[in-house]
C-alpha cells in the first residue's frame, strides 16, 4: 500500500544566488514525500503569470499532482530573495500578497483532506486570512486518526502566538526547530531546558510527538515519556534550504510505516545531511536513501 500525505501552503521560486529553484516548505515537503513513496499531493497557488506556469511545469516534471495547484487569476506567483551565509544558512526575502496568500479551500480539496493518512502544515502559509482559514478548515476535514503535522516554520514577522497556538491545538504532531523553540518557550512560558519544554508542549497541547532539529547537533524527538537523540551525520554543507522539510517527510512516513522513534530520528538525519550537501530544496536523493520497498508496508518491525 502506498500512505496518503498532503502538504498545504507555499509554492514559490527560491531567488538563490545561482539562480532560481522551486521551493516553499509545503511544496519541499511534498516533493520528499512522494520520493519516499507516499501518494503525495500539494494543496497551493500560483499566479496566471510565466513564474506560475513555470512552477506546475516543473511539480510535473518531479511527479507532484498540480490537480490541487490552483491558479489565481490576479496575485502574482510567489518568489523569495534568499542569501547565503558563509555557515550555508539562509536569509529571506519573502514577497507578499502573492498567489499562496489565496489558497482556497473548496469541495475537491476538502475531499483530498478527508482522504488523507497526513497532513502538514505550517506558520508561513497563514500569513494572511484567506489562507490562514483554508489552511484550518481543509486541516480540520482529516479523519481523526490522520497525522496533522504542524511544521512550525517561523519567518520574519509572519507569525503570532494566536496563530501558533490554534495550530498547536489542530496538530498531533509538532516539527520544531532550534532557532524556533525558544520563541515559544518565550510566548507559551516553557519550563527548562529543550527536552522538557518539547515535553511540556507534547502535554499542554497533547501531541504524540514532538520533533526538534538542531542542525549540526541532530535532532531530538519526543514521545509518550520517551526521548530519542540522534547526531547529524558530517558534511560539506552547500546551504540548509529544504533540510527540515525533507526531515518531515521522513519523520511523517517513518510513523506511518511504524518504525521506532530512533530508527525515525537516524533516517531522518541521514536523508538531511545529503540535502544540505546539495543546492536547492529538492535534490533528487541517491539509491540507497531511498527505502521505497521499506515505507511501502502498511507495519515495520520496530
Amino acid at each position: 500500500m502506498s500512505f496518503k500525505v498532503i502538504g498545504i501552503g507555499e509554492v514559490l521560486w527560491d531567488l538563490l544566488p545561482g539562480g532560481k529553484q522551486i521551493g516553499g516548505a509545503s511544496a519541499n515537503y511534498t516533493y520528499h514525500a512522494r520520493i519516499l513513496n507516499a501518494e503525495a499531493c500539494l494543496i497551493s497557488s500560483v499566479g496566471n503569470d510565466p513564474l506560475g506556469c513555470e512552477i506546475l511545469e516543473r511539480l510535473a516534471e518531479m511527479q507532484v499532482p498540480v490537480e490541487a495547484v490552483s491558479v489565481h487569476p490576479l496575485a502574482a506567483t510567489g518568489t523569495v530573495s534568499i542569501t547565503i551565509s558563509p555557515e550555508g544558512q539562509p536569509r529571506f526575502v519573502i514577497r507578499e500578497n502573492v498567489a499562496w496568500d489565496q489558497i482556497m479551500a473548496t469541495d475537491f480539496t476538502r475531499a483530498i483532506a478527508a482522504q488523507a493518512d497526513a497532513v502538514c502544515f505550517g506558520s508561513l502559509a497563514q500569513r494572511g486570512e484567506v489562507s490562514r482559514a483554508a489552511i484550518r478548515s481543509l486541516v480540520a476535514a482529516t479523519r481523526p486518526e490522520a497525522l496533522r503535522i504542524f511544521d512550525v516554520n517561523l519567518r520574519q514577522n509572519y507569525f503570532s502566538k494566536e496563530i501558533i497556538e490554534s495550530s498547536l491545538r489542530l496538530a498531533n504532531i509538532l516539527k520544531i526547530n532550534d532557532e524556533e523553540l525558544p520563541v515559544l518557550a518565550r510566548l507559551f512560558g516553557l519550563p527548562g531546558g529543550p527536552a522538557d519544554q518539547l515535553a511540556e508542549l507534547a502535554r499542554r497541547f497533547e501531541l504524540q510527538l514532538v520533533a526538534l532539529t538542531r542542525g549540526a547537533r541532530g535532532s531530538l524527538l519526543y514521545s509518550q515519556g520517551r526521548c530519542s537523540e540522534a547526531e547529524s551525520f558530517p558534511v560539506r554543507v552547500v546551504d540548509t534550504v529544504g533540510a527540515g522539510d525533507s526531515f518531515t517527510a521522513v519523520l511523517t512516513m517513518g510513523i506511518l510505516a511504524g518504525w521506532n522513534l530512533d530508527r525515525i530520528n537516524r533516517y531522518a538525519n541521514q536523508v538531511a545531511a545529503y540535502v544540505v550537501s546539495q543546492s536547492g530544496a529538492t535534490p533528487q536523493l541517491p539509491a540507497h536513501l531511498r527505502l521505497f520497498e521499506a515505507f511501502s508496508l502498511a507495519v515495520m518491525p520496530r
